[in-house]
């Protein structure tokens, strides 16, 4: 495992969402390392479709690559109530800075939305990601099952004006 402050090393660009990216981040939510093993009941039949893609501002950061860039990472800023409801990179992208872009990009969005917090429900596993981010911790939410049997840190972003 590469380290986990390690710059991104290739151009990468932040773009909206398209119906036609649906089954990539389908792919990558299900594939997630984070979700593994005890947790893989909460993603699995997860699905982006393309009317979620419609209906939220979903971004994808992009690497350029030989075959004109590859879905690196997404999230899903919901505008009402103001929720970071998606947030996931690639496992081979962790550590070069593609969740911090990602979240420095919703920031942006949400101040442009006139927005001046947003709530997120961390994973677990994410936990020390929202802390290093700027995302302060304001509660718990609780276990719904059978998707998600355990308890969620639930944090908050702060968005200053501009």
């Amino acid at each position: 495992m590469g380290s986990r402050t390690s710059p991104i090393s290739r151009p990468v660009t932040v773009r909206r969402a398209v119906a036609r990216d649906a089954k990539r981040l389908t792919r990558l939510v299900r594939g997630s390392g984070a979700y593994a093993g005890k947790y893989a009941a909460a993603v699995e039949g997860y699905r982006v479709g393309p009317d979620y893609i419609e209906a939220h501002r979903v971004f994808v950061a992009v690497g350029a690559d030989e075959h004109g860039g590859r879905v690196l990472g997404f999230y899903s800023l919901v505008l009402a109530p103001p929720e970071l409801d998606l947030l996931f990179v690639a496992d081979e992208a962790q550590g070069r800075g593609i969740g911090r872009l990602l979240v420095a990009h919703m920031q942006s969005e949400a101040r442009g939305a006139g927005l001046d917090r947003v709530k997120v429900v961390s994973h677990l596993p994410a936990e020390d990601f929202y802390h290093r981010v700027g995302a302060v911790r304001t509660g718990t939410a609780l276990a719904s099952p059978p998707a998600v049997p355990w308890d969620r840190p639930e944090f908050e972003f702060r968005i200053p004006s501009a």
